[in-house]
């Protein structure tokens, strides 16, 4: 078991109107392949808001900073990268945590 908390990670969208399904396809790749490929990967959720369904937040969970850095380098998240873009007005800036239990 490592002995650093696990490193929390936070994401935040606001997409456009009528590209929701296409945005949460890209963003259940991701999720499903950070999972299942990524031993560092404990956790990652993707849920939209209750009140503002264009709102969708990202909860992600790793072993630690290291095995955080390595999802940046993964051909799931450069899927992401590459697609969302156009499919959203606002990425909220990244939060960083780190989880107590």
């Amino acid at each position: 078991m490592p002995s650093a908390r696990p490193f929390v990670v936070i994401a935040e969208f606001r997409v456009k109107p009528g590209s929701l399904d296409a945005f949460l396809a890209l963003a259940h790749d991701d999720a499903r392949a950070s999972v299942a490929d990524e031993p560092g990967c404990r956790a990652f959720d993707v849920a939209v808001s209750e009140s503002d369904p264009l709102t969708v937040l990202f909860y992600e969970v790793y072993d630690d900073r290291a095995a955080f850095d390595a999802h940046l380098a993964t051909p799931h998240l450069a899927r992401f990268r590459a697609g969302f873009p156009a499919l959203i007005e606002a990425e909220r800036p990244v939060r960083f945590l780190a989880r107590t239990s």
